[in-house]
């Protein structure tokens, strides 16, 4: 409740701040009560999103301040997911000396999938800024003093913005050390190894995992071959990377690569 009664009454009025909040109280919930309490249910991706919406829905026809926008909660959920959706997501591909091997993380939340290190944006953060943040949070490693902030993959997925710096050289035997309260997995892939699209079997008969395990990996997978080409210097063009290219045709989802 401290979550809600806390809100600064200048924000209480607005529907989407409150939703943020209820979100931050669910995490909470997560963080501290799930993990110390043992009989506690367990959430998945699925399960979290649902309960958000059942816990939102919940408080916005029981808190006194929130009443007057209790019929229309469902419009408030919407509004606030495509809110969400607008949100840019940075982190950070990184890896190996030899840039054949990527390191990616396995979320909590997400516990079967396979990702890049990444975020959303906070209030008036730069990119690079974020991207940093959010690396340091899921693998404990520090990439400030690596990024090139030109040297990007960027795309627009399900119309939300996803740019990753690339960040060549790091050592395979870094010590990684999550800072999350919840486990999170870290490993290294070889790229070679990875899919370039959702019927790629590539992952399944030399990993033996299918490739719906790298859904929020694939993406970005295609053209990060095509930098590490460039930069192997298997191409006329510039070994930093893409230049800026824009708009793409539809069948990819990439929009600027640099």
């Amino acid at each position: 409740s401290r979550f809600i009664l806390h809100i600064p009454s200048e924000e209480r009025d607005n529907a989407i701040r409150v939703c943020f909040q209820i979100e931050l109280a669910h995490w909470f919930y997560l963080d501290f009560y799930m993990q110390n309490t043992p009989g506690l249910p367990q959430c998945g991706i699925r399960d979290f999103a649902k309960a958000d919406i059942l816990f939102i829905t919940l408080l916005f026809n029981h808190c006194p301040f929130l009443l007057p926008q209790g019929e229309d909660v469902q419009k408030v959920l919407e509004e606030w997911k495509e809110y969400k959706m607008g949100v840019p997501t940075y982190g950070a591909i990184i890896l190996d000396e030899t840039l054949e091997n990527v390191l990616l993380v396995q979320g909590y939340l997400a516990k079967s999938g396979w990702g890049f290190p990444k975020g959303k944006v906070n209030k008036e953060e730069a990119p690079h800024d974020c991207a940093a943040r959010e690396v340091l949070e899921e693998t404990g490693f520090d990439i400030k003093d690596y990024i090139c902030k030109e040297d990007y993959i960027e795309l627009r997925i399900n119309d939300q913005l996803a740019r990753l710096y690339i960040i060549p050289g790091v050592p395979k035997n870094t010590k990684f050390n999550p800072k999350t309260r919840r486990e999170i997995n870290i490993d290294w892939f070889s790229i070679d190894k990875l899919p370039c699209h959702r019927n790629d079997m590539t992952p399944k008969s030399k990993l033996g995992l299918a490739p719906n395990k790298f859904f929020m990996a694939i993406p970005f997978i295609r053209p990060l071959r095509e930098w590490i080409s460039r930069r192997n210097g298997d191409s006329s063009d510039s070994d930093n990377g893409f230049s800026s290219t824009g708009s793409t045709p539809s069948k990819s989802n990439l929009e600027k690569a640099r």
